[in-house]
């Protein structure tokens, strides 16, 4: 008896949902021996008016021991970044330094704000990267959250947005195999969720806008179905996760775009058994407003002086009318 041969399709097909199966495997441990100086973050007051300025001192605390155990251990790089993070003024929602560390930072006054704007980052984003020095710091959280909040005043003075920059979730690194999967945005998802939902809570009245960058893009797709958010911005992605716009779930405007010089665009933007993301955002197919980016690259969405940053402020204060189009 002979036995017939499995059609190539059928083969690839088991091929390919092996892979995925390893790589989930290979993400999900990622880490899992890894001994951690750092402490478990303190409970924190739910979040009301009246418990802002509550967290923002227990964060402020919290960053403060991580400094001296970063110091303790001779992990220079944490060190450097929490010193940074210390700056008086600055107000920190959430602080973790355990792993690759999260943070949450709000520019402005989150309880009172006319509109919120929060930013979520991709890949290669941790917390010792969360607001470095150099030429390029918007291409950080928080050099990006000041970058959008500066443009955001020059266009309209006295305005009461609040930005806030969001790493509530632990990003893949652009080198891992999780970079392709959304076993990290899962997790993301979840948690993004759980904030625009307290934040709703805490000021009912404003209008939210998620500015997505790469694989943060990823997190907002698979987090919007629902959220009481009036516009979602996807640039430098990936995908969402979803085959449209319409597919996301969300009544919010939602807005892509890429710069001319992003390597991104190069990715190929499909989904196969888990792998990948699917349609390209910025493509007629997906039906977002495609806005004008530029001729930046991956990191320059949030450039001052770019015409990015300035679509990106005006979707963030509601002037979708103003927006250039690409």
């Amino acid at each position: 008896m002979i036995t017939p041969r499995l059609p190539r399709t059928r083969g690839l097909s088991r091929c390919l949902a092996a892979v995925a199966v390893v790589i989930a495997i290979w993400v999900t441990t990622l880490g899992a021996g890894r001994v951690n100086m750092y402490a478990k973050p303190g409970a924190l007051p739910a979040l009301s008016v009246s418990t802002l300025a509550a967290r923002y001192k227990a964060n402020r605390r919290a960053m403060g021991a991580a400094l001296k155990t970063a110091r303790r251990i001779q992990d220079f790089a944490m060190a450097r970044s929490l010193t940074r993070l210390m700056t008086p003024g600055r107000q920190f929602l959430f602080f973790d330094a355990r792993g690759t560390g999260r943070g949450v930072e709000v520019l402005g006054d989150l309880a009172h704000a006319r509109r919120v704007a929060i930013l979520v980052p991709g890949a290669d984003t941790t917390l010792t990267t969360f607001d470095v020095r150099g030429s390029r710091p918007y291409a950080t959280p928080g050099g990006g959250a000041r970058a959008l909040l500066g443009q955001a005043r020059r266009i309209e003075p006295g305005t009461d947005l609040a930005v806030v920059a969001w790493l509530g979730y632990s990003p893949p690194k652009v080198t891992s195999p999780g970079v392709i999967t959304d076993f990290r945005a899962d997790t993301g998802a979840a948690r993004l969720r759980r904030f625009v939902t307290d934040v709703h809570r805490l000021n009912p009245s404003a209008d939210t806008t998620l500015l997505c960058h790469s694989y943060g893009s990823v997190v907002c797709g698979e987090a919007v179905r629902g959220l009481p958010v009036n516009d979602v911005a996807a640039f430098g992605s990936p995908g969402m996760s979803a085959s449209s716009a319409a597919g996301l779930g969300t009544r919010a405007r939602v807005w892509a775009g890429r710069g001319a010089s992003d390597w991104i665009g190069m990715v190929p933007h499909v989904r196969v058994f888990g792998l990948g993301f699917g349609t390209d955002p910025v493509s007629p197919a997906f039906g977002a407003r495609v806005f004008a980016a530029g001729s930046g690259g991956h990191g320059d969405y949030l450039r001052p002086g770019s015409v990015s940053l300035r679509n990106l402020a005006l979707i963030a204060l509601g002037r979708d009318s103003q927006v250039a189009l690409a």
